[in-house]
């Protein structure tokens, strides 16, 4: 008596938002050139078919998980940066929180952005480019803020704010790149005390007090 045909099992439905979250911290430990479409598919539980009906390619996937993690820590930061605050006690907020998103006890250290894909392999540069995008788009962001500072009088009318963005955007990359070498919570704050000292602008409190 022949055996009864099985029926193939359906292959798993993915929650979009829980495939980005599992994909955006294997991206962010190991890099996107580290993480393989075999390890990905592994993590969510899916077979490559699924991946890529889902997301399109492991490319696109990255694109996906970078917005999705980002959109996550920018709307707290963004709300920061265009607070009424005083723009040096903004911007001291606005690096403090990046700093203890570096250093969180239950996420792979650093930042997924602010040090991804800086050295790559020929066919991935395409990638580089997305994540050099958004670093050069986190910065236009805090010259956006220094250039508003100009205009309400905390900096100097001469003050090159491209380049003081570029002074803050190197400690916030440089910062990513020592949690990733294992320093600690504290050891970043204090290294953003010191960064904070070349302000060139007035300190004004935000009772409207200034030194």
């Amino acid at each position: 008596m022949a055996e009864p045909v099985r029926k193939r099992g359906r292959p798993r439905v993915l929650d979009r938002d829980v495939g980005l979250d599992i994909s955006a911290r294997l991206f962010w430990e190991r890099g996107y050139e580290g993480t393989s479409t075999a390890d990905l598919t592994k993590a969510m539980g899916i077979n490559p078919p699924t991946l890529y009906s889902t997301f399109g390619s492991k490319e696109e996937l990255y694109r996906q998980a970078l917005d999705f993690s980002i959109a996550r820590e920018n709307s707290r930061r963004s709300k920061i940066l265009q607070s009424n605050l005083p723009v040096y006690e903004a911007l001291s907020l606005y690096l403090y929180d990046i700093a203890d998103g570096d250093t969180q006890p239950d996420k792979p250290p650093g930042c997924m952005v602010s040090t991804a894909v800086l050295q790559h392999a020929e066919e991935n540069v395409s990638v580089a480019r997305m994540t050099a995008a958004l670093r050069e788009a986190s910065m236009q962001t805090l010259k956006a803020r220094f250039d508003r500072a100009v205009v309400e009088g905390e900096l100097p009318v001469q003050t090159d704010t491209d380049t003081l963005a570029r002074f803050y955007g190197a400690i916030i990359q440089g910062m990513s790149a020592q949690a990733c070498d294992g320093a600690c919570n504290v050891r970043l704050k204090r290294l953003i005390d010191i960064a904070l000292t070349a302000w060139p602008g007035k300190l004004r409190s935000s009772t409207g007090n200034s030194d």
